[in-house]
C-alpha cells in the first residue's frame, strides 16, 4: 500500500508543478503551444532531452541486453554523448539560424514543399507505428511485474498489459494534447532529477545485495565471477558487434539527436543559440553517466538471477523489484511512469506539431495560428488511440526490444539524416535527388533486412544442418556471418544514398541560387566554451572504451 501510495502523491504532485509553470504560457499561439513560447533555458531542455530519451523502451530494453550480453551495449548511450557533441556544435547554429519549428521546414527551405511533406509522412509513421506502441508496451511490461499487477488485479497479464497501456496512453495524451510542449518539459525536468536518483538507488541496492551488505564487496564480486559481461568488444553474433561503432551506429546517433523532431523540438523552444547547446552539451555529459542506470542493472540482475529469467527484457523490473523497499518502489515506479509519459507525450507533442506545420498547412495554406494548432492537437488524438491499440500486441523481438527499434528505424534514419546533411552541404542537388532517396532510400532498406537477410540466414542454416552442425554458438556465429549485421548495411545504404544525391547534383545542378533564412526572433550568438566542453566529454567516452 505504501508503494501505491507514493507512486501516486508524485505523480500527482509533478502535475501540479507543471500546471502551475505554465499557466501564464498562451497556448492558442503555434509559438506557445509547440515551442512553448521560445523561452526554454539550458537545464529545463537538459532534463526534457533526458527523459524523452530514456524512458521505459531504453531502461528495460537496453538492461535486458545487457543481461544477456554485458556492458558492450553501452556503446549506444557513450557514442551517444558524441553525436549530442556534434548536434550542438554544428548542427544547432544551422537549424536555429533559420528559426524553424520543425525539421520538415529546414528540409523546405533547401529542396521545398513537397519533400517537406514526404518528411513529415516518414516521421509520423515512425512514430505512430514503431516508436509510441513500443514506449507504450515497455512501459507496462515494467509495471505490470514490479508491481506484480497480474496478481493484484487478479487477471491475467495480458489482461494487465492492457489496462497499463490505456492508463499511460490517456494521462499522456491529457499532458501533450491540452498541455504544449512547455507543460511536457517542466514535468521532464521534474521526472528527470527523480529519474536520476532512483535510477542510480538501483545497483546501490543489487550490489549491496550481491556483497552481503557492501557496495564495493559487490562489485568485486560481480566483477569477479562474470568477467565476460564486461568487455566492451562485441563479437560477429552480438547484437554490435566492435566494427559496427564505425560505420551504422554512429548514424544512427547523429539520426536521433541531430535530425530527429521529437528532440530537436526541446531545442527549437531555446530562448537563445547558446541555452539550447548549453541545454544539448549538459545532457550530453549526464548521458556518459547513463550506463549505470541502464546497462550495470542488467548485469547485475544476470548475477542475482543466476541468468534465470523467462524474458531478458524482465530483467530490470524483476530486480527493482528485488531491490527496493516498497516506499522507495513507488517513487521510482511514478519517476518511470513519468518517463514513460514523457516520451509518448513528447512524440505526440512532435507528432501534433508536424502534422500541424508541415501537412495540415500544406494543405491549407492560408490557415491561421489556431486552426494550425487545434489540427495538430485532433491529429495526436487520433495518433495516440492508434497506438494503445498496437501496443498490446508488441512482443519481444528475438534480439531484445532495443535492438528491434533500432533495426526498425534503421529504414527511416538513413535516408532522412542523409538528406539533412546533404541539404546543409551542397547547394547543387536538385530537390528530385533528396524525393528520390526518401522514397527508394526506405524500400532498399527494407528489402535488404526484410527480404534478403532472412533468405540468406536461412540458406547458411540449412546449409549448417545438412553439414550436422547443432553446437549453439557455431549456429550463432553462422547466422551472424550470413549477411551484414544491420548496423553495417545502414553505412553501406548512407554511402549509396548520399553518393546517389551528389550524382544528382553534377548530372541536373540547381541553377538558381538557394537563399539562407535568417531568423531575428531569438539571439543566434554560439556559446564560446561550446568546443571546450564537446572536447572534454568526447575524450571522457573515449577514456571507457581504453578502461574496459
Amino acid at each position: 500500500m505504501s508503494s501505491i501510495l507514493s507512486f501516486v502523491g508524485f505523480t500527482l504532485l509533478v502535475a501540479i508543478i507543471a500546471w502551475w509553470a505554465t499557466r501564464g504560457t498562451n497556448e492558442k499561439s503555434a509559438n506557445g503551444y509547440f515551442l512553448g513560447g521560445r523561452s526554454l533555458g539550458a537545464i529545463t531542455i537538459a532534463g526534457s532531452l533526458l527523459l524523452t530519451n530514456l524512458s521505459a523502451e531504453q531502461i528495460v530494453g537496453l538492461n535486458g541486453q545487457a543481461f544477456t550480453e554485458g556492458v558492450l551495449v553501452m556503446a549506444w548511450e557513450t557514442l551517444a554523448a558524441i553525436a549530442m557533441i556534434l548536434t550542438a556544435l554544428i548542427l544547432l547554429p544551422k537549424y536555429m539560424k533559420s528559426g524553424i519549428t520543425t525539421i520538415p521546414q529546414f528540409i523546405e527551405n533547401r529542396f521545398g514543399t513537397q519533400t517537406k511533406a514526404m518528411l513529415s509522412v516518414l516521421f509520423l509513421f515512425a512514430y505512430g507505428l514503431v516508436l509510441l506502441p513500443t514506449i507504450l508496451y515497455s512501459g507496462s511490461l515494467a509495471f505490470s511485474s514490479m508491481f506484480d499487477l497480474p496478481s493484484l488485479l487478479g487477471i491475467s497479464q495480458n489482461a494487465t498489459i492492457w489496462v497499463c497501456v490505456w492508463s499511460i496512453g490517456v494521462i499522456g495524451s491529457i499532458y501533450a494534447i491540452f498541455g504544449g510542449l512547455k507543460a511536457v518539459a517542466v514535468s521532464d525536468l521534474i521526472n528527470a532529477i527523480g529519474l536520476l536518483i532512483g535510477g542510480f538507488l538501483i545497483p546501490y541496492f543489487g550490489l549491496k545485495l550481491i556483497g552481503d551488505g557492501s557496495m564495493g564487496e559487490g562489485l568485486n564480486i560481480l566483477w569477479d565471477t562474470n568477467p565476460e559481461k564486461f568487455n566492451l568488444k562485441g563479437e560477429v553474433d552480438s547484437s554490435i558487434p566492435f566494427g559496427t561503432i564505425f560505420t551504422g551506429m554512429i548514424l544512427a546517433q547523429m539520426y536521433y539527436w541531430g535530425t530527429n523532431q521529437s528532440i530537436l523540438q526541446r531545442v527549437f523552444g531555446a530562448k537563445s543559440l547558446a541555452e539550447g547547446q548549453k541545454g544539448v552539451i549538459l545532457a550530453a555529459l549526464v548521458k556518459f553517466l547513463i550506463p549505470i542506470i541502464v546497462v550495470l542493472p542488467g548485469v547485475i540482475a544476470w548475477h542475482v538471477f543466476e541468468g534465470d529469467l523467462a524474458n531478458a527484457d524482465l530483467a530490470y523490473p524483476e530486480l527493482v523489484r528485488k531491490v527496493l523497499p516498497p516506499s522507495l518502489l513507488g517513487f521510482f515506479a511514478a519517476v518511470l511512469f513519468g518517463a514513460v509519459l514523457s516520451s509518448f507525450n513528447s512524440l505526440l507533442n512532435s507528432s501534433a506539431t508536424l502534422f500541424g506545420f508541415d501537412l495540415f498547412k500544406f494543405f491549407k495554406k492560408d490557415a491561421s495560428e489556431q486552426q494550425t494548432v487545434k489540427a495538430g492537437k485532433k491529429f495526436g488524438l487520433v495518433l495516440a488511440v492508434v497506438s494503445l491499440f498496437i501496443a498490446p500486441f508488441i512482443a519481444s523481438a528475438p534480439d531484445g526490444l532495443f535492438a528491434y527499434i533500432q533495426e526498425s528505424l534503421g529504414s527511416l534514419s538513413v535516408p532522412i539524416f542523409a538528406v539533412v546533411v546533404v541539404g546543409i552541404y551542397n547547394k547543387k542537388v536538385p530537390a528530385l535527388g533528396a524525393k528520390i532517396v526518401l522514397t527508394v532510400g526506405v524500400v532498399m532498406y527494407l528489402i535488404s533486412q526484410f527480404v534478403i537477410s532472412p533468405m540468406m540466414v536461412d540458406a547458411a542454416l540449412a546449409e549448417a544442418a545438412a553439414n550436422g552442425i547443432t553446437d549453439p554458438k557455431a549456429l550463432s556465429i553462422i547466422k551472424a556471418e550470413a549477411y551484414p549485421h544491420f548496423l553495417h548495411i545502414m553505412g553501406i545504404l548512407f554511402v549509396i544514398n548520399v553518393g546517389f544525391m551528389l550524382l544528382m547534383g553534377k548530372l541536373k545542378p540547381i541553377t538558381t541560387a538557394v537563399e539562407e533564412v535568417i531568423t531575428e526572433e531569438i539571439d543566434t550568438t554560439p556559446w564560446k566554451y561550446g568546443l571546450l566542453a564537446g572536447l572534454i566529454i568526447t575524450a571522457m567516452v573515449l577514456s571507457t572504451y581504453f578502461i574496459f
